[in-house]
């Protein structure tokens, strides 16, 4: 590099061209030449004072020249992550005007503030300069581009800024004065005035009418629409005109090959807006060729969407008017459309078909909404659109498909017409277990049998023997059916829990001890087989926390039993055991009836019967008697909305009848196929924990109350 500075100043200003023009960049022949002139200048100063002022008019005239519009980024050159776009100057220097200006600097901090305020982020962007942004309008579309061109003056005191993609088009500028923001002036898009003769709009020839007709669209129909066409080049394209009350407002063009274009810059409505303007039941289908087909089956209430359909149906809130780009029609023709009591979509059958209607049906509401779903093509294919229903099946079926069209399903509303084939396998008997299964005890079958999805409540005084019948029930499904069940036991430890549920399966005493020394004792091959047997039929939920457990942390892992070991039924027992933190707010009334629409939906849901065990409140002045649901410690929730309910109460009074004479009182049975109100009675084998129907039933005695006067 050094022999540069021995060459006559021409001839470097000449080379200093060139390479700025190669380079286009100052940078570039500093990095180059400037080491050189550090060696040189001690020899000879003057000189090199001199060549630098040429280096620095060289770089000027030859600044490099900046893209007016966005690089896209499937370029390889979109390769920057600063947020800046790669079409901005290559220059290292972050503006071009003096940086050790304050003035300067607080206008172009102020500036920047205020970009902020419009949602553009411009702290890496230079003045002098165009960057490239992500719009905050249309976030770049579904490609997310960076469409939004922004320039800062030199000398900082205003910005524009213009997005090139031609669904969003935003435009606006800011002017700063002095050290403060005084304005922030929005430029909106114009919408253009268009004229059939400014577009140079043709009427159709033999060629498009004939391509038409291929698709049963009539001579007639195109001229009521107006449809038209335009020669661009060698080809011509068929036009589409959108008119609003007599005057043109859009033309969309599309080619032969299906390919489309609008004019750009004009208000965008639905086709055929006219066609509605008094309707009170609107079709909106997704293309012009559908709107015409509709016309031949006689169906003029009939518009088509601008813009197609989109890819899927978009995560995000449904946005405000003002920001609804991507629908903006639906808001332009809002006039037209909030007449309707009925709109009826017709959009494609295909994912981006259904994607739009759900769309629409969002913004216009669902509660008037109908849609209209294609005749069958094949067993496993249907039509796609109306002008195919058109041309295979004729006007007719096209007619009676828009006919038939089915309310818009909405979340949490229901038809029974939706249930009419669980109601046809109901009557059929199809899952076997319509009039519910048996409890196994004869005698208590004519009262209460198992319904899967209900959920049973049952209470009765301490040591009546809740939990020892529940068992036996459980063993007892298990036996005839194979249920398999999830217990939430907490006020048994696992071993007697164990213990229990193995006495009534194997039929003989766990232990050789008191209660059982009538009966032989399990063998350990018995024992062990039992244990298998356990291991198969019952899953355990059990906090192993030293905090109680809540009905949602317990409904969570009831689930997952579910799913993992296909239980169909649930024991929680009882009710005091789990915790039942409430808002200061809530009533402990409040708190059980959640908490029993939880359970509820749990057992219907995963079709799953739920027994529930309650202790009653403290009985004043009890008599011995059986209590009632109303008793249970709470609220009356627990008998309002549970949909069985039974009360266990032992005999303890020898005069009554033999103290192992158990009452089984059926309180409560929603479902009369299930069941009906009445007792039962059983008697219970200690030895074994067995029960067996009573071959006595007692006399009922007076009705006593448990409660106090």
């Amino acid at each position: 590099m050094r022999f540069l500075l021995r060459l006559p100043q021409t001839h470097l200003r000449k080379l200093s061209s060139s390479m700025s023009l190669l380079m286009g960049s100052k940078q570039f022949l500093e990095f180059c030449l400037l080491p050189s002139f550090a060696a040189a200048a001690s020899s000879s100063p003057s000189y090199t004072r001199g060549v630098q002022r040429q280096l620095s008019s060289v770089s000027r005239r030859f600044r490099p020249v900046l893209a007016s519009r966005p690089v896209s980024k499937s370029s390889p050159y979109h390769q920057r992550p600063n947020g800046v776009s790669p079409y901005t100057s290559v220059s290292r220097s972050p503006t071009p005007v003096d940086p050790e200006d304050g003035a300067v600097q607080s206008r172009l901090a102020n500036l920047r503030l205020k970009l902020a305020e419009n949602g553009i982020d411009a702290q890496n962007c230079p003045s002098g300069q165009y960057s490239g942004l992500i719009c905050p309008e249309c976030e770049g579309g579904d490609s997310g581009e960076k469409s939004l061109s922004l320039f800062i003056a030199a000398d900082c005191s205003s910005a524009t800024w213009n997005c090139f993609r031609g669904k969003c088009g935003l435009k606006g500028g800011v002017r700063v004065d002095g050290r403060f923001t005084t304005s922030v002036v929005p430029v909106g898009k114009v919408e253009r005035k268009v004229t059939v003769e400014s577009l140079e709009l043709e009427p159709l020839c033999d060629e498009i009418e004939d391509y038409f007709a291929a698709r049963m669209i009539s001579a007639e129909t195109l001229k009521r629409n107006r449809v038209m066409q335009k020669r661009i080049g060698d080809e011509i394209v068929i036009a589409f005109t959108y008119w609003q009350r007599g005057e043109l407002v859009s033309v969309k063009y599309r080619y032969l090959t299906k390919k489309f274009f609008q004019e750009k810059n004009t208000r965008r409505i639905f086709y055929g807006l006219d066609d509605i303007e008094k309707a009170s039941e609107i079709i909106i289908v997704e293309g012009e060729i559908d709107k015409l087909a509709m016309e031949e089956a006689g169906l003029r209430n009939c518009v088509s969407v601008p813009d197609g359909a989109p890819a899927s149906v978009s995560s995000k809130e449904t946005p405000p008017e003002e920001k609804d780009t991507k629908y903006k029609f639906l808001w332009n023709c809002n006039d037209y459309l909030k007449k309707a009591s009925r709109i009826v979509i017709a959009t494609d059958g295909d994912g981006a078909g259904q994607a739009l209607a759900e769309e629409v049906a969002r913004r216009l509401g669902k509660e008037r909404c109908w849609r209209v779903k294609w005749p069958k093509k094949s067993d496993d294919e249907h039509y796609k659109d109306a002008n195919e229903v058109l041309m295979s099946m004729g006007p007719h079926s096209l007619s009676e498909a828009v006919r038939s069209a089915e309310p818009y399903p909405i979340q949490g509303l229901f038809s029974f017409k939706d249930f009419f084939d669980e109601i046809d396998a109901y009557y059929h008997r199809t899952h076997g277990h319509e009039y519910g299964v048996s409890s196994g005890w004869k005698t208590l079958d004519n009262f209460y049998s198992v319904v899967p999805g209900e959920l049973t409540v049952v209470t009765g005084v301490p040591n009546s023997g809740k939990s020892e019948w529940i068992d036996a029930l459980l063993c007892n499904l298990n036996h005839s059916v194979g249920w398999k069940f999830a217990l939430c036991s907490m006020e048994n430890k696992v071993r007697d829990h164990g213990r229990k549920l193995l006495e009534k399966h194997i039929q003989k005493p766990f232990f050789d001890a008191d209660y059982g020394r009538s009966v032989p004792r399990m063998s350990v091959e018995e024992l062990d087989e039992g244990k298998l047997w356990l291991d198969d039929t019952f899953t355990l939920i059990r906090c192993e926390l030293d905090s109680l457990p809540s009905i949602g942390w317990v409904l969570e892992r009831a689930k997952a039993a579910v799913l993992r070991h296909g239980i169909r039924g649930l024991v929680i027992d009882p009710y005091n055991e789990l915790d039942h933190q409430r808002t200061q707010r809530q009533t402990e009334t409040e708190y059980v009836s959640q908490m029993l629409t939880k359970i509820k939906r749990f057992a219907q849901h995963h079709s799953c019967h739920v027994w529930f065990v309650a202790h009653p409140k403290q009985l004043q002045q009890w008599d011995g008697g059986p209590p009632n649901l109303y008793d249970i410690s709470g609220s009356a929730h627990f008998i309002n909305k549970c949909d069985n309910g039974i009360v266990i109460h032992r005999n303890r009074d020898e005069k009554a009848g033999p103290l192992d004479l158990v009452q089984i009182c059926v309180r409560k049975v929603r479902n009369k196929v299930a069941g009906q109100i009445g007792d039962a009675y059983l008697c219970y084998d200690r030895a074994t924990g067995l029960f067996s129907d009573s071959p006595i039933t007692p006399e009922k005695p007076e009705r006593r109350s448990s409660r106090r006067p």
